[in-house]
């Protein structure tokens, strides 16, 4: 019998773990959407260092990230806090939400997307949205399971040496 899944905050000693993650899944996911030179040199080191950074800085309530842990293992992670957009600046955002490739279709991003949800809906926010790369067919339909719907909204992402076409779903949260 599999142990159970818990989902908790994250702290800075699981900046290592969080980055690994966020590397092997943007080298899974994205392979194919976005160029392959730049997904092979994606560092592990520097999204450490630039996690460890991110969760060591005190957080406001509606801001955070959470790490779905089994057996000891940290298996994925989200980020979320108040919309960045102008149109969406008094919903909730799901800034990022990765799992390990080995742990795809194992619950573990059903688990920290309800996390997410009920963390931003306490937090006072109504409804909440999130981006996904354009071609990204396998979020989108686990997205839409999940009952976040498409909205119509779309953007270009400017990264150095990366342009990202997103667009974006939305979901009314349960209070």
């Amino acid at each position: 019998m599999r142990a159970p899944l818990e989902v908790r905050d994250g702290r800075v000693d699981d900046a290592d773990a969080v980055a690994s993650i966020h590397v092997r899944s943007w080298q899974a996911a994205y392979r194919g959407l976005i160029d392959q030179h730049t997904l092979d040199s994606l560092s592990i080191p520097d999204r450490a260092a630039n996690w460890r950074r991110f969760i060591a800085e005190p957080l406001p309530t509606s801001l955070g990230i959470h790490v779905a842990v089994r057996d000891g293992t940290i298996l994925g992670w989200t980020s979320f806090g108040s919309g960045r957009d102008d149109d969406g600046a008094a919903d909730g955002e799901v800034y990022g939400i990765y799992a390990d490739p080995d742990a795809w279709s194992t619950g573990v991003g059903h688990a920290l997307l309800t996390a997410v949800e009920e963390r931003l809906a306490e937090a006072g926010h109504t409804r909440a949205y999130l981006w996904v790369l354009d071609g990204n067919d396998r979020a989108d339909g686990f997205y839409a399971r999940q009952g976040w719907e498409l909205d119509g909204a779309t953007k270009v992402e400017e990264r150095p040496g990366l342009t990202l076409q997103e667009h974006r779903r939305v979901k009314t949260l349960a209070r």
